[in-house]
């Protein structure tokens, strides 16, 4: 519940502050939980790895990087998260995780803004998750500086 509601506040808050940033001031960061189990490859380390087979969302994330031209990272635990966010490249990050996750993560980078895109769980917490790639895109297009 306190989770869901840090998130609330935090997109009421962004929606004020009127955030925009160059492409490669962006950071897009996922959970490793996001690559499928069955997976050979190593796409924490290097998200380039991804074989493309198209079973997970890595693919599509790694596309809408390419697009946009903005940072990408896949974190395997919060502080990891925290040492990418805390990059000073990074001006704004478009977060996917956990309720949970997601509220410590908007806590421990502010003042740094964060936004919020909550991933799906099929199968449980921390296994085989989903992303919703349009809301991610979106968030990704409305942090865009054009121009």
């Amino acid at each position: 519940m306190l989770s869901k509601l840090v998130i609330g506040l935090n997109r009421f808050a962004n929606h004020f502050r009127k955030l925009r940033a160059k492409p490669e001031n962006i950071l897009l960061l996922v959970p490793h939980c996001l690559q499928i189990t069955s997976c050979g490859r190593n796409v924490i380390h290097d998200v380039d790895q991804c074989a493309h087979c198209g079973q997970c969302n890595i693919t599509e994330i790694l596309k809408v990087r390419d697009k946009y031209g903005i940072q990408c990272n896949i974190a395997s635990g919060g502080r990891q998260a925290i040492e990418m966010v805390r990059d000073p490249s990074v001006r704004t990050v478009v977060a996917v995780a956990c309720e949970k996750e997601l509220s410590d993560g908007i806590m421990a980078a502010f003042p740094k803004p964060v936004v919020a895109v909550p991933n799906q769980r099929p199968e449980g917490p921390c296994k085989n998750t989903r992303v919703d790639m349009a809301a991610a895109e979106r968030a990704i297009e409305s942090l865009v500086l054009k121009g």
